[in-house]
């Protein structure tokens, strides 16, 4: 009989588990990942890698979890210099009285690059490989996510009035068409249409974003259903909620991911259900805001894929997903009223497999299997505070601080070594933070 050839892969990953999401609750040990250019080439046994597979290099990680690169569903990433800057307010306090303002007076170019390197620095440094980023400027988030090797959801903004980024409607499609033409077709950087809420968007853009998606194939991001007041005042105003008026303009869809949903009843759930849209699920700004509950079984129970996001640092304060995975589990339980609602498992296909199904890229992103896109990262369990070790999907999600991914690879390339960004300067990004924060505190 003759032996099965030998297999040539480019790097080998020998860690003491392996979360792999797909297959659902599995933990493997005594595996390997094997990795050939950019892609996944298998996840065996031990025992078949030393058989089948010779790799140019080899990582050995034994007090490691291996799982794939957390998928960041929300955020606007440049507000990362806007941390702790308006703190302990209600949300739109927060956004009249001090946000807005200081967007008008500080946002240009020069301020979405740095702080979205900033964001950058911080998700690759805690697990995240891919981000969806809402907010001004953002032909130059998407330049910044490019060259830094990151992949990213970028969704250009819309809202019915003048901004630091447009005059209007308009010029914002305008520009937005322009960024869906240059990135329609890369590997790392994804087009998407943002309008901002219900609240600032009226129906003749929305059905115009709703064009535009049908004709180019973006996805839509929207903050909905953020806040009672925000469902309250659409009720006396148009005697709808937002949810029936997004479906009654052909909004919502398989295409349509709606951010924060802490206000739903049966009706919402219907709507979401029939129409397929994604749950991008923030905890920790809802928390903070004081904005509501996401109840995340419930929409879970009904067949409604829900992800999860930081939303943007100026709200949150930080983007550590597995900060965001512990709230998200915790208020689960208690918004279910049920301790095994939102397990450990659960959580972490959240941060993962969701949400690469929310960006239309569940075949080559979300889980470790052969074939897809060489996303994972590295997580060390072997700290004191961490033993001892009985469930390692249970430590990712209850005891685990971002600050322990050691490693991180996007297509095969690593981007944190040892704990230490590969493709950032990070000394060169501090001079530059330091700059703004400076500028932002003579306000």
């Amino acid at each position: 009989m003759t032996p099965d050839p030998i297999v040539a892969a480019d790097l080998r990953i020998n860690p003491r588990w392996i979360i792999p999401v797909q297959p659902a609750g599995a933990v493997l040990e005594d595996h390997a990942v094997l990795i050939q250019g950019d892609r996944i080439a298998a996840v065996v046994s031990n025992q078949e890698a030393d058989e089948r597979y010779r790799a140019k290099e080899t990582i050995n990680l034994p007090d490691h979890v291996v799982l794939p690169g957390l998928i960041n569903m929300h955020g606007h990433a440049a507000m990362s210099l806007f941390r702790g800057m308006a703190d302990d307010l209600p949300l739109m306090t927060w956004l009249n009285d001090h946000i807005w303002p200081a967007e008008g007076q500080f946002v240009d170019a020069a301020f979405i690059a740095t702080g979205t390197q900033l964001a950058m620095a911080e998700m690759l440094r805690t697990g995240t490989t891919t981000f969806s980023d809402m907010y001004f400027f953002p032909e130059i988030a998407a330049q910044v996510a490019h060259d830094a090797g990151m992949r990213a959801q970028i969704c250009f903004p819309l809202l019915d009035f003048p901004t630091i980024w447009g005059s209007g409607p308009d010029e914002y499609f305008d520009k937005g068409r322009a960024i869906i033409e240059q990135w329609r077709d890369d590997s790392r950087i994804m087009p998407a249409i943002g309008p901002h809420a219900p609240y600032t968007v009226s129906n003749g853009p929305l059905a115009t974003a709703r064009t535009l998606a049908d004709e180019t194939g973006a996805k839509i991001q929207i903050h909905l259903h953020e806040t009672a007041f925000e469902v309250t005042e659409a009720l006396r105003q148009n005697n709808q909620r937002p949810v029936q008026r997004l479906a009654s303009l052909g909004l919502l869809g398989p295409d349509t991911q709606c951010v924060h949903m802490t206000q739903i009843d049966d009706s919402d759930i219907r709507a979401l259900t029939s129409s397929g849209a994604h749950i991008v699920h923030c905890p920790e700004s809802n928390l903070k805001l004081a904005s509501g509950l996401c109840p995340v079984q419930q929409l879970t129970d009904a067949g409604i894929n829900v992800t999860l996001g930081t939303d943007g640092a100026a709200s949150n304060n930080d983007h550590d997903m597995f900060g965001e995975m512990n709230t998200a589990a915790m208020i689960g339980k208690v918004v279910a009223d049920d301790a095994a609602a939102v397990s450990a498992h659960q959580t972490i296909a959240m941060a993962t497999l969701n949400g690469a199904r929310a960006l239309g890229r569940e075949d080559e992103l979300g889980s470790l299997e052969a074939g897809k896109l060489a996303d994972l990262i590295a997580v060390d369990l072997g700290d004191p505070f961490l033993q001892p070790v009985y469930d390692p999907a249970s430590h990712l999600v209850y005891s685990n601080h971002g600050r322990q991914v050691t490693h991180s690879w996007i297509g095969g390339i690593p981007q944190v070594q040892n704990g230490q960004l590969t493709r950032i300067d990070v000394p060169d990004l501090m001079l530059r933070v330091r700059e703004w924060s400076a500028k932002i505190s003579r306000r």
